[in-house]
């Protein structure tokens, strides 16, 4: 009897264990907010847990999420949107989330930096070329970006480092807990693929919970140059920025 007890609660508690799992996940459509459109492949990413997923061609989607959780939505030509699971969308199930498109007006664009010739000998010699020097630096993950190569830049990028009142240390040690989100960042693929087709820091500055002005201090700081902080895609300022955060930590811990 007591085999038969045991039996049976095991099959309540696989099945009870079960239902959590199911309810750690949530699903939705995405349309758009004037013709009731579905979209596909509207990246949808999980700020609090740092997963993310994309829309099917019904605009459907599902992505592991708890109550309280923010959902950032993201498509090119669309507004961006936040999302915050609630009770009622873990009870009744899926929901529609409509996004509405950005109205943006182009400018006549005029390139007068470099007039070229239409001669490759003479027209490589007019395109400005910049060179930024990265350093190496032994026990670190990575080099540092110096600008120009001159004596003096050597010695901005160690002192920048070893600073102990550099803005680094600040920055970092306020805002750990958003930075630590950093590694799962780099492992989740869908959020990589997203912010590899990004330019604008809008996505990164939601999962960091930073300001733009931040990004920027923090790569300026990490002795990055401004071609590269002004022209790099998301992903490339992710990997910069985790890098630095990284020689961060091995340089608080010596």
């Amino acid at each position: 009897m007591k085999k038969i007890l045991f039996f049976i609660l095991l099959l309540i508690g696989i099945s009870i264990n079960a239902q959590d799992t199911d309810s750690e996940k949530v699903s939705g459509q995405v349309l758009n907010a004037s013709d009731d459109t579905k979209l596909e492949n509207v990246h949808v990413v999980n700020l609090s847990q740092v997963v993310g997923t994309i829309t099917d061609k019904e605009g459907n989607f599902e992505i592991n999420a708890k109550v309280n959780d923010t959902l950032y939505f993201t498509y090119i030509g669309y507004k961006a949107l936040r999302v915050r699971v609630t009770n009622d969308w873990k009870k009744f199930g899926d929901v529609k989330i409509k996004m509405t498109e950005l109205g943006i007006a182009l400018e006549e664009v005029v390139v007068a930096d470099v007039q070229l010739t239409g001669y490759l000998e003479i027209d490589a010699k007019k395109i400005p070329v910049y060179n930024n020097y990265r350093y190496s630096i032994s026990g670190l993950n990575s080099g540092y970006e110096g600008g120009s190569k001159q004596p003096g830049a050597v010695n901005k990028v160690l002192g920048a480092i070893f600073n102990p009142a550099d803005f680094l240390y600040n920055i970092f040690s306020k805002r750990s807990n958003e930075l630590g989100k950093l590694r799962k960042m780099k492992k989740d693929d869908e959020i990589r693929n997203l912010l590899e087709s990004k330019f604008d820091r809008a996505t990164l500055m939601a999962l960091l919970q930073v300001e733009r002005l931040d990004i920027d201090e923090i790569l300026r700081n990490c002795n990055y140059s401004a071609d590269f902080i002004k022209f790099a895609n998301d992903l490339q300022i992710l990997d910069a920025i985790s890098e630095c955060y990284e020689e961060y930590k091995i340089l608080e811990r010596r």
